[in-house]
């Protein structure tokens, strides 16, 4: 059985499906009450900040994938990890940042940086995935492009290869299912870097008429942004979309390293996701 946490969210969702489809038994982990789970699929209600309920999130599973929420400012790596393995579980797929490899100082992602370690060191097989920036950022836009045709952003033309999450659903569902993937680490990638004012034009192809794109600064970003995100993780998104990096502007090979295939385009999944906009 394999257990998958953050399940309700724009990876783990897509993970539970692949598993399932592929006639996996999985227990999705989620803080919340999750909806429209595929047939077969069991729920468990669960925090991993709730050291003491650990067990009863794992028990029974052979492999985990451990996704935090945010950057996980208020959890016990250590004890997570241990608590999975006490459990029995003898495969662990943990979901980090590429921060953690390209900003090695960076303050807000050192929990994610513990779990690695803890992770790498727990005795059990081990997969750690370090994706880029979320194509899916772009919902944030979703609710000016349907009502205004307006796309808000800053940086408005630095360009970086954001990942489809589905494309890390499935290096996951590949990680957890195949031991040839046992003591690696992939950066996920998408196959081009975008800027916004590219997203944006995107956007517009997908709903079929003209999005207006409005340069912010980044303050007015900052100020947007940290009503709904930790401060710290607001930081880091606009040090790393206003001043990217050698390695965090490059594609990674491997996305198609795993699935045979190249990342998922910012296009495709506007496409897929155009609903949202329209």
């Amino acid at each position: 059985m394999i257990v998958v946490t953050g399940a309700t969210g724009n990876v783990g969702r897509p993970l539970v499906e692949l598993l399932a489809t592929a006639g996996e038994k999985v227990t999705a982990v989620s803080r919340r009450p999750a909806e429209g789970l595929p047939a077969g699929v069991a729920h468990r209600q669960g925090d991993l900040a709730d050291v003491d309920g650990l067990r009863g999130l794992f028990e029974g599973a052979e492999a985990v994938y451990l996704l935090v929420a945010g950057l996980g400012a208020e959890l016990r790596p250590r004890e997570i990890v241990a608590a999975a393995v006490d459990c029995g579980v003898r495969r662990i797929v943990f979901q980090s940042s590429q921060l953690v490899g390209t900003r090695t100082d960076s303050v807000s992602h050192e929990v994610l940086r513990a779990f690695e370690t803890a992770v790498r060191e727990s005795g059990v097989a081990w997969t750690v995935l370090r994706p880029g920036g979320f194509a899916s950022n772009a919902f944030l836009w979703a609710g000016p492009v349907r009502s205004a045709r307006v796309v808000e952003a800053p940086f408005a033309d630095v360009a970086l290869p954001v990942v489809d999450p589905w494309d890390i659903a499935e290096v996951a569902a590949a990680a957890l299912r195949d031991p040839e993937h046992t003591g690696r680490t992939y950066v996920l990638t998408g196959p081009v870097a975008v800027s916004p004012r590219e997203q944006a034009l995107a956007l517009a192809d997908v709903v079929g008429a003209a999005v207006r794109f409005v340069p912010q600064s980044a303050g007015e970003a900052r100020e947007a942004l940290v009503r709904f995100l930790p401060e710290e993780a607001v930081d880091g998104m606009l040090s790393v979309m206003g001043e990217p990096l050698a390695d965090e502007r490059r594609v990674s090979p491997d996305v198609e390293r795993v699935l045979g295939r190249a990342p998922r385009s910012f296009s495709a999944w506007a496409r897929r996701n155009a609903f949202a906009f329209a």
